[in-house]
This record gives C-alpha cells, sequence and structure tokens, in this order.
C-alpha cells in the first residue's frame, strides 16, 4: 500500500526547518530586581577645641621660721632657773652625750654662752678667758668623767640630774670681776646607772643667764694644775653641799 504524500504550506515548512537547526525565537529577558539601600545621613560636626583647665591656686609660701636668737647677745634677767623645764633637760642630755662620747663639741650647749660670758666679765678679753681656760677644763673634766664609766658609756644611762634649789643664790654684780648679776648653784648631782647599778657624780658650778642653768665648771671651780677632776664620784645619788662660790 503507497503511503500517502501530504504536501504542507510553504510557511510551515520554513518553521519546522527553522526548529530543526537549533534555532529559536528571542524572547525578553525579564527585568532584575533592585535593591534600595538606606543611607542615613549625619549632619557635620563642627570641631570644637577643648576648655583649657582652670590654673590650679599657687601654693601659699610657707613662713621661714626665724632662727632663735643667741641667749647671749641678750641682756641678763633676774629670772631664777628651773631644772624642771623641757630646755634644761636637753642640756643634761648634751653634757651627757659629752661624757659619753668624751667630746667637747657634743656638751658645749650645756656650758655658759661665750657671748654672754663676754658681758658677765669686766676683763681684758673674756673671750679668750671663756675658751682657753673655762672651755678647756670643760674639755679635761669631760675625759675624767668619761674615763669613771671605764671608757664604756655606751653601757651607762643617765637618770637625771639633781640641782639643789636651796643653794642657789645671787652673785651680785661687781663680785669675781663680774659686770652683771646671777644666780650660781653648786654642786648638782649627775645621776645614771650602769650594769645595774645607781652611780652619780657632781656638777662643780652652775650659773645662769636669762632664767636658764648653765654648767660653767665641772670637775672643780679651782685647780692646781690642768686636770681633768671627777667632782665627787658616789655610788648612788650622793649628796649635794652648800658653797658661795661665785
Amino acid at each position: 500500500m503507497r503511503a500517502r504524500t501530504v504536501a504542507l504550506p510553504v510557511t510551515v515548512l520554513a518553521a519546522l526547518a527553522a526548529a530543526a537547526c537549533g534555532g529559536s525565537t528571542p524572547t525578553a529577558s525579564a527585568p532584575k530586581p533592585t535593591t534600595t539601600v538606606a543611607v542615613a545621613t549625619v549632619p557635620p560636626t563642627t570641631a570644637t577645641a577643648p576648655t583649657p583647665a582652670a590654673p590650679r591656686p599657687k601654693p601659699k609660701p610657707k613662713p621661714r621660721r626665724r632662727p632663735k636668737p643667741n641667749p647671749g647677745l641678750l641682756p641678763q634677767t633676774e629670772q631664777l632657773p628651773s631644772a624642771g623645764t623641757a630646755a634644761f633637760h636637753a642640756e643634761m642630755a648634751a653634757l651627757w652625750d659629752g661624757v659619753r662620747k668624751d667630746s667637747v663639741a657634743a656638751a658645749l650647749p650645756a656650758f655658759f654662752p661665750e657671748a654672754a660670758y663676754a658681758q658677765l666679765k669686766r676683763i681684758g678679753d673674756p673671750q679668750g678667758d671663756w675658751a682657753d681656760r673655762l672651755v678647756e677644763d670643760y674639755r679635761l673634766d669631760l675625759a675624767a668623767a668619761h674615763q669613771l664609766l671605764g671608757g664604756n658609756g655606751a653601757g651607762a644611762r643617765l637618770v637625771q640630774v639633781e640641782v639643789p634649789a636651796s643653794y642657789a643664790h645671787w652673785v651680785s654684780p661687781g663680785a669675781c670681776y663680774n659686770g652683771v648679776g646671777y644666780y650660781e648653784v653648786p654642786n648638782a648631782r649627775v645621776v645614771y646607772r650602769q650594769h645595774g647599778v645607781l652611780r652619780s657624780f657632781g656638777i662643780a658650778s652652775m650659773i645662769s643667764w636669762r632664767g636658764v642653768w648653765y654648767v660653767v665648771h665641772l670637775g672643780s671651780v679651782l685647780r692646781s694644775s690642768a686636770i681633768g677632776l671627777v667632782d665627787d664620784p658616789s655610788s648612788g645619788t650622793g649628796e649635794s653641799a652648800p658653797s658661795s662660790t661665785c
């Protein structure tokens, strides 16, 4: 049986031919999605200079301490000294330090001031007499007292200095080549403890200047030669004796 041939229109054939060759009819592409980004707008800022710190107040200058005047340059008074003041205790501590160390420099604060001695004495060269006789005797007596401690001053402790206030007396101007008056007290006792034993020795003479006691003769008021002396070394507190020295 023969096959039947069907004639197709030319337009159909052309379409079929194009399909067979892989051709395609162009189509419109879909629109791409769009992304909206929100941008925050910041108003411009104006840079400002930092506020300067308030200036610190300047510290007030500390008042300068005026140096204490040299008591020896001041005039004498008729005030009777006391052995109970802080000044006297400091003087006796200096005296004891000088005994322990065998040092006149350490003990000099307890000694009668040079400037006061220059006012006191009516002699040709009071400063020379103070340095060459009084201070030199003081140095010798400090060395003798140091030897009394056995050269072991570190083992001795000052207990007190007993001043016999009832023996204090006023020395009037004119006595002993003096131009002004002063109080004098003899035979005060330096009481100390060494190796558990209470001992003492004397201060031959102390005189006053402006209401303060000062050592003027430690071992003896008078001496026959340039040697150091210890005034009445004793066990215990010892005893003071009255004297009318000037």
